[in-house]
């Protein structure tokens, strides 16, 4: 039998995870806590029918004709009626590249076959959700690795088994080790769980570290500041490099002391697309600042040409620096 369940025939809804600040341990989690790499990628569903495989994003998007590599795979290496759950992640070197990642879908489909043969995606497998044709997901997480490891030990890349651990150590490490490659932390999932479609019954944290930024601008009266528009210098200039999460009372009031109205020759914009910061193409308004400041923040690590995707979050400003102490972008 290799006839999939329509509802996983594609567009395939995915289980989800909820955002959480600490690690949990291992008994937070039903059945016990499992963690895996949280990959900087695009998530989605291999599904292969009779008819051949297609590629889904999480959102329903049909991605087959961008990812031929995986196509390829798929068909010799995964059998008719099987669903599989994962990112797909493309490597620079040492590091995932979600630029390189991006071109996938902002170029046309006739140009992918020519993206992926410069650089190659990865689908990093974490479930599984069909097996020739038998749904899954009323098993139980522990029950789906052992079916998927067993199948994966026949696949060789582009399609790669997401590594995982019980061990609550070995996790910790992975969540500082792997930092430097673009992975931005863990997923945490029980063992126990049934794969429940839309639910957010797993939990991702994301690693982040201390780096030093230059307040170029805010969001928000310079009297009472919302959010700081982060710079870095490139090339002598300076470039908007991400956003803050909205400031807490006290943060506002103490960067409200410090900031100066920017110059009539400041570098920036009155105001930029917030796409600039990983959401909608609505414009955001800038209040430019003297770009004097620098402020202390805590970054995940998915950039995008070196410009953060998600919100950074303010620590504090630091007026024992100035922004010559920084290193440049990319420095």
């Amino acid at each position: 039998m290799s006839e999939l369940p329509a509802e996983l025939r594609g567009p395939v809804a995915l289980a989800l995870a909820r955002a959480e600040e600490a690690i949990p341990d291992v008994g937070s989690m039903p059945g016990g806590a499992w963690y895996e790499p949280k990959w900087d990628g695009f998530r989605g569903a291999v599904v292969v029918s009779q008819a051949g495989p297609r590629v889904w994003s999480r959102q329903g998007k049909d991605m087959t004709d961008r990812f031929p590599d995986i196509v390829a795979a798929a068909g010799v290496q995964v059998a008719a009626g099987t669903v599989l759950d994962g990112e797909l992640v493309i490597w620079n070197g040492t590091r995932l590249d979600f630029d390189l990642l991006q071109r996938r879908l902002v170029n046309p489909g006739t140009k992918a076959a020519g993206l992926a043969a410069q650089h190659p995606a990865s689908f990093m497998v974490f479930d599984l959700l069909a097996l020739r044709g038998e749904d899954l997901r009323r098993r139980t997480l522990a029950q789906r690795r052992e079916v998927l490891e067993a199948l994966a030990q026949g696949w060789s890349p582009p399609l790669q088994l997401s590594p995982t651990t019980s061990d609550e150590a070995v996790a910790r490490e992975w969540f500082v080790d792997y930092r430097p490659t673009g992975i931005e932390g863990l997923v945490v999932k029980g063992s126990t769980q049934l794969y429940r479609p839309g639910r957010r019954e797993w939990v991702k944290v994301k690693s982040r570290e201390t780096r030093e930024v230059i307040i170029g601008a805010v969001t928000g009266p310079i009297a009472r500041p919302d959010t700081i528009v982060a710079g870095l210098l490139h090339e002598g200039q300076l470039v908007i490099v991400g956003k803050s999460v909205p400031l807490s009372r006290s943060q506002a009031s103490s960067l409200a002391k410090v900031l100066e109205p920017g110059p009539a020759q400041h570098p920036w914009p009155d105001e930029v697309s917030s796409s600039r910061f990983g959401s909608s193409r609505d414009k955001v308004k800038l209040t430019k600042v003297e770009p004097n400041m620098v402020a202390e923040v805590l970054a995940d690590s998915a950039l995008q040409a070196g410009v953060w995707r998600h919100p950074l979050r303010f620590v504090r400003h630091r007026p024992d620096l100035t922004p010559a102490d920084l290193p440049p972008l990319g420095g």
